[in-house]
């Protein structure tokens, strides 16, 4: 027996300068996010995040708000989910970076976080992850390219949901909504040439 899985997918919010943890304009994003969580029509089951700190410092806030205790997992890391294939014009920008795992843990993210839930209730989970990480399961749920990972965007501490209903092809129902951020706190994360 299988129900739906409401996946909340957020990005870590803005990380300090020497990654140590999140800026105070990271902090009070995560504290938004939080509260919009909370406040919001569904009821969060599980929080997990990835290793590093600007990931567990986020999921540490939002969990707060929602009165559940966060857990880590290394899928839910910053890592290239994808190098094969990855088309000329961005080899340069996938080869700056030097990870070997990157397709183990993409796959154990597809196979940890995605697809219908067990049992016979709904479950609504939230990952705080990275960018990369978010991309591959947006690129998952839309059955696109391997390499269309890298044309998904998110800002920090925005919000991605998708929906995995037994029997139904995956639904994105919400990419990178900020509207729990003021516009001093939107467009985080994003290259100026990428804010519009």
């Amino acid at each position: 027996m299988t129900a739906t899985r409401y996946l909340y997918l957020a990005r870590h919010a803005e990380a300090a300068p020497d990654e140590t943890g999140l800026t105070p304009a990271g902090r009070e994003q995560a504290r938004l996010l939080g509260a919009r969580l909370r406040d919001g029509a569904a009821t969060i089951d599980a929080v997990q995040h990835g290793p590093l700190p600007r990931a567990a410092e986020t999921a540490r806030i939002v969990a707060t708000a929602l009165g559940v205790e966060p857990r880590e997992h290394p899928a839910a890391g910053d890592y290239v989910p994808h190098r094969d294939g990855v088309p000329v014009a961005y080899q340069g920008f996938v080869d700056q970076f030097d990870d070997d795992d990157g397709d183990r843990l993409a796959a154990e993210a597809v196979e940890r976080f995605t697809g219908p839930a067990g049992g016979d209730t709904d479950r609504h989970e939230l990952v705080v992850t990275h960018a990369f990480t978010i991309g591959w399961l947006v690129r998952h749920a839309l059955d696109a390219a391997p390499w269309r990972w890298l044309t998904v965007n998110q800002g920090n501490a925005a919000l991605t949901v998708i929906r995995y209903a037994p029997e139904r092809a995956p639904s994105v129902l919400v990419h990178n909504d900020t509207r729990h951020l003021p516009d001093e706190l939107r467009w985080t994360g994003f290259p100026d040439a990428l804010r519009v």
